[in-house]
């Protein structure tokens, strides 16, 4: 759908004609440990009886909300208010969310449509989601239609012994709605302020409850348009930082051609330069000025304006949840969720040459002026850019299926009431990329062939005319472009994922004290994880050269998968209450014993304490065992990537003691004292490939490490409505397990840790020897440790009422202390990196603790959001405001945070604070039960910092932290029957 600046006005007028502006329908609190619906009038509050509830981060059912768990809460008027279609994009702009995410901003390391939720800047992986209590397989929160959920509970802090591996950095645990009766329309659409970037969304969701049960069911369908990154000036162009000169380029590999050829060759045709370029309209057959010129800066290809800074999506779904009680204490359940998501992502046209795709020519070639080979190990290298052929694309199909079903009932055993439940969780997803834009380079010959006097070439019997006569130094010409559109190829790859659980758990009172009762919860899981992934024949990578056939988005064909078994519990014991200075004090213990296949067992403790000393004021503490096994991707991947490192530790390399670290990290590079790095000094991507643990041979076992919370809720009785929170949290953990990055993989292996060392691939002789080659690998194991630590603010004030309507204001904030990644300790050669208060970008050594793979990542000190609502009658209105800290690129020469933001060492680049305003506006016409809500995010159009180029992977920005679609406009009309 597209509405320009005339429909949107008249829509807008419409709605305010018939009194239809709002936002934050159907409540007022959010992002607050208290937030209470207001969506019952005061004058119909009755007194309900207390029901026990499970607070995420325990498994004991308690009337208390407020708990040792410092939990947030965003309730549904919340997720109304944003106007936000997907639940990763609200949740990813809570404070505690740092170090990087994948969400559909993310064009080059992303684009499948789904986001990720990185708590404590520990990455997905850390991060555990659950609904209703139960994992969720994919950890997209994207595929979790928004309106089967009725408040999102995020516990940012350790919780594997309530939970098991994953939940290191806090969990996310998506509450269903229950008991739900009549039906709902909803229609929204939205465009930003450029008219691009268009959605538009309808759900329909209905229910029924009666005294045998319950049963809610709803179909949902989104579309997200996609947005070129030539549509926003900070974007259009590839803006490369060197000193400080800003210059428009990219890449090395470009239409012109990046070719090396030989000093005698330089000096005899006058170039007197061992790089050149085709000139525009050259005759790339005859060496001369006049043809060629010396590579330089303004040949570099600008990729940026074919980028996405938003990737177009489509969603259709649907979901289901019911319960039949089957008798009076036995009720059978079931929940359910179907997502079929489609994307898109969109690079520029495909590489090719010697040093990225691993092609080569024979010095015999026809096209070949230059007198020698190029890509075996005598020869020099060259790489080129086949832009006739189109960009590259990647349309992805992704289906993810969910569904928990069992019997849970209750029983009394000596006046004690017991809860039980008995079930299956069972998750699937299917992901089907299919990959179009790249060529089959078997079917460009380069092969001997003899010059025609017309200028064509005549190539050995069995070649294809066609492909005899492209010529890779002039990719542009009539028969270079014909023998690139003849080789193009479309490849559809395969991924499977398979999770089953089946989980049995009991709570209940065991007996009495004088302060309360004894409560204990305890259970067994048995979980199975599978995963396969089978690539395109031609991605199918060569171990030997770190190419494939297609020459890029390389896989390999693998499979595997482990079992967990645990065994849980957890007891809460009321200590002492109502006593002068202790109106209570509890004590929870928990404790979960895992056993995983190959990897052994562990065993996890939890310590949670609550005093109250006055009615007002909670004192909380948790003490809690974390831990986290390897998943399938960390185990069984192997594909391509294209690293960009900013030293070698081989750089004028002039020799060192046989079997020393140095002499083993610069095998092959001649001791002259001149080598220098071709990646370094260009600064542009080199070639690697990831590979997990199990494929890479190397050892992984899964992290350990501790979290800890302490803080308190002080309520005060002499401000009713107020209520504060302050947590101080902290989180140690080791053995982590990490992709060791190229970087990473050539400082540690010069630095002493030699197991690296094997890694490492060069080119054995010839004019380029020493230089890195695309078949080093990226291992996967346990590299270092994690250390960080911060402080969460909250507070929440609902006012007394006014004539004009009723307030409600909050905060909520969190300060980064410290984040260090110590990369091996007690090994030779460790380094701590700081990270706090810094932007790690794409290629530097810290950016090793960048989560997800998203290539960059940031963590500022300050993170905040705060709000105001307001209510009355039929209308509501609210205003928000996200906060992201000020930080820094770069530092000290000499530093571990030294980057080379702009390829000098020492190099300190400053960026202020960003905030984000949103507002929204809406009404309830209740005769007819329709409301309208209007909303404007990123209300004063905030551009993102610039980052440059050479510090990112996408738009010369951080899309994870950074709003790249400025203002945007969005409405929306529900209709309940």
């Amino acid at each position: 759908m597209k509405f320009g600046e005339n429909k949107l006005c008249t829509s807008v007028r419409l709605a305010l004609s018939v009194g239809m502006l709002a936002a934050s329908a159907y409540g007022t609190a959010a992002f607050a440990q208290d937030a209470q619906s207001s969506a019952t009038p005061p004058d119909q509050t009755k007194s309900k009886t207390l029901e026990t509830v499970t607070v995420t981060g325990s498994l004991i059912r308690r009337v208390d909300v407020e708990t040792a768990s410092p939990v947030v809460t965003i309730d549904r008027a919340q997720i109304q208010a944003t106007g936000k279609q997907t639940l990763g994009d609200l949740v990813q702009q809570l404070p505690s969310m740092t170090g990087g995410n994948v969400n559909p901003q993310t064009n080059n390391g992303g684009g499948t449509g789904g986001s990720s939720i990185n708590l404590r800047g520990l990455g997905s992986r850390r991060t555990l989601i659950l609904i209703d209590g139960q994992r969720l397989l994919s950890k997209d929160p994207n595929a979790i239609p928004a309106d089967l959920i009725e408040r999102i509970e995020v516990l940012p802090t350790g919780a594997s012994a309530t939970y098991g591996s994953d939940a290191i950095g806090g969990v996310v645990n998506f509450i269903t709605r229950k008991n739900y009766q009549g039906a709902t329309f909803t229609a929204n659409v939205g465009q930003s302020d450029h008219q691009d970037g268009d959605q538009s969304g309808y759900t329909f969701t209905f229910g029924q409850t009666s005294d045998k049960g319950s049963i809610m069911a709803g179909l949902n369908y989104n579309k997200q348009d996609g947005v070129l990154s030539a549509n926003r000036d900070f974007s259009k162009n590839a803006l490369s930082l060197s000193g400080t000169t800003v210059s428009v380029g990219g890449s090395s590999s470009t239409p012109v051609g990046r070719i090396q050829i030989s000093p005698a060759l330089a000096a005899s045709s006058g170039l007197n330069c061992t790089r050149i370029s085709l000139n525009h309209g050259g005759n790339s057959q005859v060496v001369t000025p006049a043809n060629y010129h010396c590579y330089g800066n303004a040949d570099k290809y600008n990729y940026a304006a074919v980028n996405l800074i938003m990737t177009p999506q489509e969603r259709t779904g649907g979901f289901i949840n019911g319960e039949y009680h089957l008798a009076d204490h036995v009720t059978a359940y079931v929940d359910a969720i179907y997502q079929k998501t489609s994307a898109n992502f969109q690079l520029a046209p495909a590489v090719y040459g010697s040093t990225s795709t691993g092609a080569v020519i024979d010095p015999n070639n026809a096209f070949n002026p230059f007198g020698n080979g190029y890509g075996t190990a005598n020869g020099r290298a060259f790489t080129s850019r086949l832009t006739s052929n189109g960009f590259r694309m990647a349309g992805v199909g992704r289906s993810d299926a969910q569904i928990n079903t069992g019997f849970k009932g209750d029983f009394t055993v000596f006046d004690k009431n017991w809860n039980w439940d008995l079930g299956y969780n069972y998750g699937h997803q299917s992901i089907v990329t299919t990959t179009a834009g790249l060529v089959d380079q078997t079917k460009l010959y380069t092969g001997p062939s003899t010059k025609n006097p017309d200028g064509t070439a005549s190539c050995p019997a069995g070649v294809d005319p066609v492909a005899c006569q492209f010529n890779p130094f002039d990719i542009n010409q009539p028969g270079s472009v014909a023998a690139i559109k003849a080789a193009n190829v479309t490849a559809p790859s395969n991924s499977y994922l398979l999770e089953k659980t089946w989980h049995a758990g009991l709570s209940g009172e065991v007996f009495s004290l004088p302060a309360g009762a004894v409560q204990l919860a305890a259970g067994l899981e048995y979980r199975k994880d599978y995963q396969h992934t089978i690539p395109a024949p031609q991605l199918v990578i060569d171990p030997t050269t770190g190419s494939c056939i297609l020459g890029s988005q390389c896989l390999s064909a693998v499979q595997g998968g482990y079992n967990t078994k645990d065994v849980y519990a957890e007891t809460f014991i009321p200590i002492l209450a109502g006593l002068p200075g202790v109106q209570s004090l509890n004590l929870t213990i928990g404790d979960r014993y895992s056993k995983i296949q190959t990897f052994g067992s562990t065993n996890n403790f939890k310590f949670a304490l609550e005093w109250k000393p006055i009615d007002d004021l909670l004192l909380r503490g948790t003490m809690e065992d974390v831990f986290r096994a390897p998943n399938l991707t960390e185990l069984y991947f192997s594909g391509s990537d294209a690293p960009l490192i900013h030293t070698d530790p081989c750089t004028n390399y002039a020799g060192a003691p046989a079997g020393s670290p140095l002499a083993i990290a610069c095998a092959n590079v001649p001791p002259t004292g001149n080598f220098q790095n071709n990646y370094v000094v260009s600064q542009t991507q080199a070639g690697a490939v990831v590979q997990g643990s199990r494929v890479a041979g190397f050892p992984v076992k899964p992290e350990h490490g501790k979290s800890y919370d302490f803080g308190f809720v002080y309520s005060p009785s002499y401000v009713p409505g107020l209520s504060t929170t302050v947590d101080l949290w902290r989180v140690n953990l080791s053995n982590t397990i990490t992709t060791v990055g190229l970087q990473s993989l050539l400082n540690l292996c010069a630095a002493g840790s030699t197991v690296y060392c094997q890694y490492i691939q060069r080119q054995p002789t010839g004019p380029n020897a020493g230089q890195l080659l695309q078949s080093t690998v990226e291992p996967t194991g346990n590299l270092g440790a994690l250390n960080t630590s911060g402080i969460d603010f909250s507070a929440n004030y609902k006012l007394p009422q006014f004539d004009i309507g009723q307030f409600n204001v909050g905060v909520n904030a969190t300060y980064l202390k410290y984040y260090d990644q110590v990369t091996a300790p007690g090994v030779a050669g460790s380094v701590t990196y700081k990270n706090a208060g810094h932007f790690l970008p794409y290629g530097s050594a810290p950016s090793a603790a960048c989560p997800d793979n998203v290539g960059v990542c940031l963590f500022p000190r300050w993170r905040a959001n705060g709000f105001v609502n307001w209510q009355s009658g039929g209308w509501s209105a609210e205003w928000r405001m996200r906060y992201i800290g000020r930080f820094q690129n770069g530092a000290a020469t000499g530093s571990p945070q030294d980057s080379f933001p702009n390829g000098e060492s020492g190099t300190i680049l400053k960026y202020g604070a960003t905030v984000y305003n949103d507002a929204s506006v809406g009404y309830n016409i209740a005769p007819i039960n329709t409301r309208v809500d209007f909303g404007i995010n990123n209300l004063f159009d905030k551009q993102p910092p610039m980052l440059y180029a050479n510090n990112t992977l996408n738009a010369n920005t951080d899309p994870s932290d950074f709003d790249l679609m400025g203002r945007y406009f969005w409405a929306r009309v529900t209709v309940k029957f």
